[in-house]
């Protein structure tokens, strides 16, 4: 998917509104319209990268502050001291239905165990 056609690029440009939850200059949070918890909230890139496979390098630092921002994310919604479940989805097997990095913030209820 080109950027001219991403959901989640129409949204940091302000074109697609939605709830958000954070954002600086790198980052925007907020929350999915299909939420899978109470608490169900999306971190992206402002710069599209349509997987984690897509990145490089260069955007070291990015993912860092992702995850930084996706456990902020967690204490502002209040899930922080219970537990909640932090997800990146990669390509069309593992459920990426949005080609635009994202993490998944989730929590709010019990999860069920992985692996």
């Amino acid at each position: 998917m080109s950027e001219e056609n991403c959901i989640f690029c129409k949204i940091v440009a302000g074109q697609i509104p939605s709830q958000k939850v954070y954002e600086d200059e790198h980052l925007l949070a907020f929350e999915d319209i299909h939420p899978q918890a109470p608490v169900h909230v999306l971190v992206i890139p402002k710069t599209h990268v349509p997987t984690l496979d897509d990145a490089a390098p260069e955007h070291g630092e990015l993912l860092g502050r992702m995850m930084l921002v996706g456990a902020e994310v967690a204490r502002v919604k209040g899930v922080a001291h219970t537990g909640y479940r932090s997800i990146v989805n990669c390509r069309e097997s593992s459920g990426q239905v949005v080609f635009h990095l994202h993490l998944h913030i989730m929590g709010g209820r019990a999860m069920g165990k992985m692996g």
